[in-house]
C-alpha cells in the first residue's frame, strides 16, 4: 500500500512557520532561568506575527504545533509541564480570538501580546492551584509571575511590531 500525500503551500507556511516557533521554544529551553516557570516566551512572537500575517486558524495551527512538538522534543509530552503550556497556550489563543476583533488603535500587538501573556500566565497557575497543588495558597505569587507576563508581554509585543513593521519601528 502507497499512500502519497501532498502538502499545499499553506501546509509548508504552518510548517516553516511552526519550526521558526520549535526552534525558539527549544532555543529557550537552554537558556537558564533565575526563577522556575518564568519563560520569556519568545515562540508567542511568532505566534503574533501569523496571527496578524495569516489570521488566527493559521496562529492557532503555528502554536498548537509548537507546543505539542516542542514538548516531544524537549522530553515533556504529556506531564505537568505539558499540560501547563497546553492550557496556557489555549488560553491564549482563545484570548486573540476575541481581543483582534478589538480597535486596534488600543489593541495592537504590545497590547494582544500582553493580554495573550496575563491569560496565559493566570491559566496556569489556576490550573497549579486546581490540579497540581490543590489547597496550596499560590496568591503570593502573583505579583511576580503577573509582572513576570508585564515585561516578556511588552517586550514581545514590541519584538512583534519590529517584525511587522520594520520600516515604521526604526523611526
Amino acid at each position: 500500500m502507497h499512500i502519497e500525500l501532498h502538502a499545499s503551500g499553506e501546509d509548508r507556511r504552518v510548517a516553516a512557520l511552526a519550526a521558526a516557533a520549535i526552534g525558539l521554544t527549544l532555543a529557550e529551553a537552554a537558556i537558564p532561568l533565575p526563577i522556575p516557570g518564568v519563560k520569556p516566551g519568545l515562540a508567542n512572537i511568532v505566534t503574533l506575527v501569523v496571527l496578524y500575517r495569516y489570521g488566527w486558524r493559521t496562529a492557532a495551527w503555528v502554536a498548537g504545533l509548537r507546543i505539542v512538538a516542542g514538548a516531544l522534543a524537549l522530553g515533556q509530552f504529556l506531564t505537568p509541564a505539558f499540560v501547563l503550556s497546553l492550557s496556557g497556550g489555549v488560553a491564549s489563543l482563545l484570548l486573540l480570538a476575541a481581543a483582534i476583533r478589538l480597535p486596534a488603535r488600543w489593541f495592537g500587538p504590545v497590547g494582544l501580546s500582553l493580554l495573550a501573556a496575563f491569560a496565559h500566565v493566570g491559566t496556569q497557575l489556576w490550573v497549579v492551584n486546581a490540579w497540581l497543588l490543590p489547597g496550596a495558597s499560590i496568591l503570593g505569587l502573583m505579583p511576580l509571575f503577573l509582572t513576570a507576563a508585564w515585561i516578556t508581554g511588552l517586550v514581545n509585543g514590541y519584538a512583534a511590531v519590529h517584525l511587522l513593521n520594520p520600516q515604521e519601528s526604526k523611526s
